[in-house]
């Protein structure tokens, strides 16, 4: 397997990081369009893991919004995946050019929306991935395979899904994401400060267009952003979190492949969070149509959300200040397999020292990059198989969850999952015996 990584910024050098301690793979073309942060990479991969790892590692320069220039780099490298590690709004390019060079391809995020255009908080316009399931049947005429929202959330969320359906439950009522973390970043003198843990950009996105849910009579419908509150209280010691409802691609993958009554996503944001993304989007700075500014060399055209991704720390370097966990995974209501109601919590934590001090990423970015590397392993040995495109839901989900969970030493990755039953049941309903 030779892949082709298109994006070296956080998620990237994390993916980098993860993949070069194992050993399925032939090469990994590192590419961006900054080769020296492509080239960062590498020497952060021969610091760590010594120039023999290294060695299995090229860098490269691309533009992911080109196409051609993708099928070029892939072509020239040998690829036969490509692994996309950018902004959302590279999904169309980096997609249409992994499909002409010929190769599979893996991605974190779907292609984007497009708000309905007279009634966004209750229709549908384009969803989330649609431009790419349009084109499921010539990635099955070229008999390729394009894995689409393989991060965590999209990604390993989805795995437990499939997992609760195949193995808890007998009825799903609800299939409910639900995403927290206690993680705070300080600036040098130790107060803390608004820094996002992943792309700004991206979270302007998910969090201020309408949200998605979908329900079996229903189908797929939006609601205001920040609807429906509720407290989810998290484990392994993160504790209650305002949860609100956000864009995501869990509530537009489920569905097409699993019977559930109700799809939803939610997000802790806290309320601190929630307030700076509504005052950008009265500000109008959450806008990607370009302003004309003045500057001392004359007027130019600025996107005012690419001014506020500016102002930010980037997320790949907030790392060392950063304290807490952050949690991922599925909230899932309905019928166990013995016939009585059942409510259980599939779950992952990320710990951000534990991350720092083994892989030097921050814990957000390090559990998004974890899941494409366990998937496309198991692309590599066989285990999963597939054409066109696919979610993680229409793949068993057990032997990712045991290549997830198994020890290093027996070959797996080291990183233990959890469940939690949260329905509280007579000791006789509990144990029929």
């Amino acid at each position: 397997m030779r892949i082709l990584l298109v994006g070296a910024g956080g998620v990237g050098d994390a993916f980098a990081k993860i993949i070069a301690r194992r050993s399925f793979f032939e090469r990994v073309i590192v590419s961006d369009y900054d080769l020296g942060r492509a080239e960062r990479t590498i020497a952060a991969v021969a610091a760590k893991y010594g120039d023999e790892s290294a060695a299995r590692f090229t860098a490269a320069q691309i533009d992911a919004g080109d196409p051609d220039r993708v099928a070029s780099v892939a072509r020239e490298h040998g690829a036969t995946h490509v692994m996309n590690a950018v902004e959302p709004k590279f999904v169309p390019s980096v997609f249409a050019g992994a499909l002409a060079a010929g190769c599979n391809y893996l991605d974190m995020a779907a292609s984007l929306s497009e708000p309905h255009p007279t009634d966004p908080y209750h229709e549908t316009g384009v969803k989330l991935g649609d431009d790419q399931f349009a084109l499921a049947a010539d990635w099955e005429t070229a008999g390729r395979l394009a894995l689409v929202g393989m991060g965590v959330e999209p990604g390993l969320s989805d795995v437990f899904a499939r997992y609760a359906a195949d193995h808890l439950f007998s009825e799903i009522d609800e299939l409910g994401t639900r995403d927290g973390a206690n993680l705070v970043v300080r600036d040098e003198s130790g107060a803390e400060i608004f820094a996002p843990s992943f792309s700004i950009w991206t979270t302007i996105e998910e969090c201020l267009n309408p949200p998605v849910i979908f329900e079996k009579d229903r189908g797929w419908f939006t609601t205001e952003p920040f609807s429906e509150p509720e407290i989810f209280d998290f484990p392994e010691g993160i504790g209650p979190v305002e949860c609100v409802n956000v864009e995501h691609e869990e509530v537009l993958l489920m569905p097409r492949w699993l019977d559930a009554k109700r799809v939803t996503f939610k997000y802790g944001l806290g309320e601190e969070f929630i307030g700076v993304l509504q005052t950008l989007h009265r500000l109008g700075l959450d806008s990607v149509t370009p302003v004309r500014v003045r500057s001392e060399s004359g007027p130019v055209w600025v996107a005012p959300r690419d001014v506020v991704a500016a102002s930010l720390p980037d997320p790949a370097t907030i790392g060392p200040r950063m304290t807490g966990k952050t949690c991922a995974g599925v909230w899932v209501t309905g019928t166990g397999l013995d016939g009585a109601p059942r409510e259980v919590y599939l779950y992952h934590v990320s710990d951000n020292e534990w991350t720092m001090r083994e892989y030097d990423a921050q814990c957000v970015v390090w559990q998004t990059a974890l899941n494409p590397v366990i998937a496309l392993e198991l692309l590599a040995t066989g285990a999963w198989t597939g054409l066109g495109v696919l979610g993680p839901e229409a793949f068993d989900a057990k032997p990712f969850l045991d290549l997830m969970s198994a020890s290093e030493a027996s070959g797996g990755y080291g990183e233990p999952w959890g469940m939690e039953d949260r329905l509280v049941r007579p000791a006789s309903a509990a144990d029929p015996a």
